[in-house]
């Protein structure tokens, strides 16, 4: 599989969007990766504008090493390591075997739906 896909969704039921994920599970083609957040502000308070720099950056790039992507985003080193850390811990980023990192998937998707209360 070459082309990894993520779909990123906000869904405030984390049981329905569970659910969802294992019908994609099922399918016998790939489906896709999905991350659930469950709210606007824990969406926002992960991936910040800078967070997302970080991510187009590697994205389609391979192996990068923290030194190389912190250049290329034109910011500090250990900033761009703090963000990588929390960025690999919600998937969007892998650490690869060599120290750097890798952004896996080819495309994402961000599916977001507010609705008054």
């Amino acid at each position: 599989m070459t082309q990894r896909n993520l779909t990123i969704t906000l869904q405030p039921d984390w049981k329905a969007a569970i659910r969802t994920v294992g019908v994609a599970a099922k399918a016998d083609t790939y489906q896709g990766e999905f991350l659930n957040f469950e709210t606007p502000a824990q969406f926002f308070g992960q991936l910040s504008e800078k967070r997302w720099h970080i991510v187009r950056a590697a994205q389609g790039k391979g192996e990068m090493p923290v030194r190389e992507l912190a250049r290329v985003v034109e910011r500090d080193v250990k900033r761009v390591h703090d963000d990588v850390v929390i960025l690999a811990e919600l998937g969007l980023l892998e650490r690869t075997e060599g120290g750097g990192v890798s952004c896996p998937y080819t495309s994402m998707h961000i599916d977001m739906y507010l609705q008054a209360a």
